[in-house]
């Protein structure tokens, strides 16, 4: 769980799941979530898969997941995973000969539907080649491929029969004796993915993959994983999660990221904390946390900066962040370090300025955090 006992109404009490591990990246337990992304480029092509599963990894990815739908690119995936910073998943649809390809080639994770493998036989075989290169499994159930007996049963994709189908390829897997696996029960529809996931979470132990599928562009898929997700991690389910946006992957990584440290899941960065501006502002806020946002991404060190316009509530935020700076009067404003009033700052010198003193703070906490180890 979260602990904070000055301040106990921000606990997350996380639900209890098994662990397991995706290559070097334990997930579920009491293992941090997670976050995941997908590329978006042709799997055959070595250099521009590479290329993207180190931007991501780069912008803090966990884990990326490749899609590999035939033998070109499950032979590329041998030099992929040999010089990917993270580990990978090998998407895997149907043809189980690309499953026990993929494992060959250095996979980390499988990323299979037991049950759309054919006959046992086969299931056997991917479950074994998992087995002996190390592979866990994500059974990935979505409400837009549900089984047809599924459909006839329930009518339409519902909670209910996206939890059964993914018990059905839990019971293949354990079966084979075969327990490193997580499970993910996705949907386009929020409220049909957050049922499906809340009695999915009860029905097993095993570590679960959030994501609410197809959720959109970057501004609406943003807000509707922020919602689907967010509602679910608060309540302590997910283990490792995915934002599935038409938008870069970096774009995924980021705001899975930003998901998790609203609710003070993980930390990497810095954390903005800024006004919307009005008229009282005594400088440009929305301007000056754009081209901030842009040149403090490369700060990984966790970190906090507030940002607000004036003297209403820009000292009260400055007491929580590490670096504050509040708009006042006749082009300058007030610098605040660790909470406290510090020195003032022309507005035309401010950017230049904060962005210094956070890449000062940074070194500082890394520094600390080194001589701790």
């Amino acid at each position: 769980m979260t602990h904070n006992p000055i301040r106990p109404w921000r606990n997350i009490q996380r639900r209890r799941s098994r662990q397991i591990m995706v290559g070097s990246v334990p997930v579920g337990g009491d293992a941090p979530i997670s976050v995941q992304t997908m590329t978006n480029t042709d799997s055959s092509d070595v250099r521009a898969t590479l290329a993207q599963v180190i931007a991501a990894a780069d912008a803090g990815a966990d884990i990326v997941r490749i899609s590999t739908p035939d033998e070109a690119s499950t032979r590329a995936l041998r030099e992929i995973t040999r010089e990917s910073p993270v580990p990978i998943v090998a998407d895997i649809h149907f043809h189980y000969r690309r499953a026990i390809e993929a494992a060959e080639a250095g996979a980390a994770c499988l990323r299979i539907n037991p049950g759309n493998i054919g006959e046992p036989a086969r299931v056997r075989e991917v479950v074994q080649a998992a087995r002996d290169h190390g592979c866990s499994i994500r059974i990935g159930v979505n409400a837009g491929s549900l089984e047809r007996h599924l459909l006839e049963k329930y009518g339409e994709p519902c909670p209910d029969a996206m939890v059964e189908s993914g018990l059905d390829h839990i019971k293949l897997l354990q079966d084979n004796d075969f327990h490193e696996f997580k499970i993910s029960v996705k949907a386009s529809d929020v409220f049909l993915a957050a049922a499906a996931y809340q009695a999915l979470a009860e029905a097993t132990d095993a570590p679960i993959h959030l994501g609410i599928t197809e959720a959109g562009g970057l501004r609406g898929g943003t807000v509707k994983s922020a919602v689907g997700m967010g509602n679910l991690l608060w309540a302590g389910i997910g283990d490792t999660i995915r934002v599935s946006l038409s938008a870069d992957p970096v774009e995924e990584v980021r705001v899975g990221y930003e998901i998790l440290k609203s609710l003070g899941l993980r930390t990497r960065g810095v954390q903005i904390i800024s006004c919307p501006s009005c008229a009282r502002q005594g400088f440009d806020v929305i301007k000056t946390v754009e081209i901030l946002e842009q040149r403090l991404e490369h700060i990984k060190t966790p970190m906090s900066l507030s940002i607000i316009g004036c003297v209403v509530n820009g000292p009260g935020e400055a007491l929580m962040t590490d670096i504050g700076f509040t708009g006042g009067g006749a082009g300058s404003g007030m610098v605040y370090l660790a909470g406290k009033q510090d020195h003032k700052m022309t507005n035309d010198q401010m950017i230049d300025h904060i962005v210094e003193l956070v890449e000062r703070r940074a070194e500082e906490l890394s520094g600390a955090a080194e001589a701790a180890e």
